[in-house]
């Protein structure tokens, strides 16, 4: 199933990186939420992908929503691909490289496998529970930076910031606290990087599932701790995430629990 979804994200981001770049039809699916021919594109080869292969499945996508699978003897869908075409929407109808695909499947409550694939840069991020996780089938590990003053961390700015005031603040205290913040605009990519120690965390607030099932898989299989703002266990169908590589994931609490 891991290569199955590895080849399916493979050949979606290939989608996505032919038509970067071109005059694509643009439409809004809120405020300033977009989604693009490509987003569409891309959902469709995958979705297609996992009904062919796997019929039974469940699938919620980032576009069409939840497609219900065949129910089990117990009465309920055991399995469910959790997919974001193109995470990045706004920098690739921009043109800007920074965006991915991310493929997910949840059993029974659980994520047990994860791709993130960047077709810009060629990196596949890929996790399997209790087996690690790779970069371009290379092991990966978090970052072991202990101190948030010496640490790199990065966020998003959620779309509906009139209801999410407090992410300003969140921002200007961990700016003041961490040695650098970043804000690129992709949160898979941004959580695969704190899996392979690019980053040394990352919050966010107003994530949906599609935005980071893959990437909490990534990075506890790396090494690294997800939980939510005050460190509970995370619930993926909730939105406000807290990453890191563990050794800095109390100290970013503190600083959370202060806005």
């Amino acid at each position: 199933m891991l290569n199955f979804a590895i080849q399916t994200a493979r050949d979606a981001g290939r989608i996505l990186a032919a038509r970067l770049g071109r005059a694509l039809q643009v439409s809004n699916k809120g405020d300033i939420d977009l989604v693009t021919e490509a987003d569409l594109a891309s959902e469709k080869l995958i979705i297609e992908r996992i009904k062919t292969h796997y019929p039974r499945h469940a699938i919620l996508a980032e576009e069409s929503g939840a497609t219900d699978g065949v129910e089990s003897v117990s009465g309920e869908t055991d399995w469910k691909w959790i997919v974001d075409p193109l995470d990045g929407t706004t920098n690739y109808a921009h043109g800007y490289p920074c965006f991915c695909v991310s493929i997910a499947v949840e059993h029974a409550g659980a994520i047990q496998l994860g791709v993130i694939y960047d077709p810009t840069r060629d990196e596949m991020f890929a996790a399997e529970r209790g087996q690690g996780a790779t970069l371009n089938e290379r092991p990966l590990r978090v970052s072991t930076v202990e101190d948030l003053n010496n640490a790199l961390l990065c966020t998003g700015f959620p779309y509906n910031v009139r209801e999410r005031p407090n992410f300003a603040r969140d921002f200007a205290n961990f700016t003041m606290e961490a040695q650098a913040v970043r804000r690129d605009g992709s949160a898979s990519l941004d959580l695969a990087y704190v899996a392979c120690g690019r980053f040394d965390g990352f919050w966010e607030d107003g994530l949906k599932a599609w935005d980071i099932a893959a990437g909490v898989l990534l990075i506890a299989e790396a090494g690294g701790r997800v939980t939510d703002f005050t460190g509970s266990p995370l619930d993926i169908y909730t939105p406000r995430v807290l990453a890191s590589n563990g050794l800095v994931h109390n100290a970013m609490i503190r600083v959370l629990g202060t806005s």
